[in-house]
């Protein structure tokens, strides 16, 4: 996405120049996506500039930080540059620009929910089952989980006795 009341603005955070609308395979991690910008740094570094049609809610949610994390292993990977930051661009709060930092954590936590996401869709196989059930309530695995469905089935067990 192109906002064209930010273009311009991007040489205040010190870019020596921008790449728009960036599309960007990665072979080694099995990714692909579009960068809405890569920005170039003067000190020899690179950052993903994503752009959201949000209101900034003074925090940064997971979902932004793992799709900027994923589109600067894709930067790192393409450009063999290094990648320490993102910035998120919030539209409806007045093109408001927060700046994320990248560590190596952050780029080892997305390479094994990467290999994850391949088990599951090359393998068939499902991840762990976890120790709360109350992580089963957001899981997109939760219709077809033997765990999900031995858990229903218990609960049914118990319902139909209390009725009787």
């Amino acid at each position: 996405m192109k906002n064209k009341e930010f273009d311009g603005k991007w040489q205040n955070l010190n870019c020596k120049r921008k790449e728009s609308e960036v599309f960007l395979v990665s072979k080694q991690h099995h990714i692909k996506g579009i960068i809405d910008e890569v920005l170039f740094f003067e000190d020899g570094t690179a950052a993903p500039l994503e752009y959201k049609f949000a209101e900034y809610k003074d925090k940064i949610f997971k979902t932004y930080k793992f799709q900027l994390v994923l589109q600067a292993l894709l930067i790192r990977e393409n450009y063999s540059i290094d990648v320490n930051r993102a910035y998120l661009c919030f539209t409806r709060s007045n093109n408001l620009v927060k700046e994320m930092e990248i560590t190596s954590s952050d780029f080892k936590k997305a390479e094994k929910i990467i290999e994850e996401v391949l088990d599951i869709v090359q393998k068939g196989l499902y991840p762990k089952t976890p120790r709360s059930y109350r992580k089963c309530l957001d899981c997109c695995y939760r219709n077809i989980c033997v765990y999900e469905i031995f858990l229903v089935f218990i609960k049914g067990l118990i319902i139909y006795q209390q009725e009787f």
